[in-house]
């Protein structure tokens, strides 16, 4: 009844298809983000997360792909056995066609949303694939920085208007986190902490530790007054 006949966008934006210069490949998960399914699939979102969100960017300007996205999610929240069933069968035709043509196999499981996906086990599965999210779970975060999350997922932890301090201390301790800018021109550093332009392509695994992997605004977000979008 809910089922989507695709998951996983591969390749298919402006930003994850830069990564293929780096011999890398990524899937993405997009579900619909906060509550606009019914189901509330960001916690930790703020009002200027929520009024900026990427659902907006991009390809999610269009109604029909925002109603695909909430049909995904509804999948995912009533019947999640096939969902994941469905979801670890196109994460390994996706590793098999880039070991087929040289690239790693990367997957975003939060492209527009901001699940604990490690409670499903699914990295353990694939070995061989690069998974990463952003998230605005503060546990989650730190959990990375401890190391006491599966070796091949990466995490960002997302710097808000309301959040500040929970990102400065993951800083603090060895993590990364994303902010994001203005304007395209970023600041070499932000609060004494590197800055790394992240919009040169999306593979957050290969950032360096201890940086701010800097953002310019998209969609809504230009007109965010909420103090979620840094003024450089």
């Amino acid at each position: 009844m809910y089922k989507s006949k695709r998951l996983l966008n591969i390749d298919n934006n402006a930003k994850t298809i830069k990564g293929q210069k780096l011999k890398v490949k990524t899937a993405i998960l997009y579900l619909a983000p906060a509550n606009e399914s019914g189901f509330n699939m960001c916690p930790m979102a703020s009002a200027g997360c929520k009024a900026a969100c990427l659902f907006t960017a991009g390809r999610g300007k269009f109604n029909n792909v925002r109603q695909g996205r909430i049909n995904k999610t509804i999948y995912f929240m009533k019947d999640r056995a096939n969902f994941l069933k469905q979801l670890v069968k196109e994460i390994k035709l996706h590793a098999d066609k880039c070991k087929r043509e040289g690239y790693t196999p990367a997957v975003r499981l939060n492209g527009t949303s901001d699940v604990s996906w490690e409670r499903f086990k699914i990295f353990d599965m694939f070995p061989d694939v690069k998974f990463y999210d952003y998230t605005k779970i503060y546990k989650r975060a730190l959990m990375w920085v401890k190391g006491w999350l599966p070796k091949n997922y990466h995490i960002t932890y997302s710097l808000n208007e309301d959040n500040k301090k929970l990102a400065f201390d993951i800083l603090k301790k060895g993590g990364n986190i994303s902010a994001v800018f203005r304007t395209k021109k970023l600041p070499k550093k932000f609060k004494g902490f590197k800055v790394i332009d992240a919009d040169k392509s999306d593979v957050r695994f290969k950032d360096p530790k201890n940086v701010i992997a800097g953002l310019y605004a998209k969609g809504k977000a230009v007109n965010d007054q909420s103090g979620f979008v840094l003024d450089n």
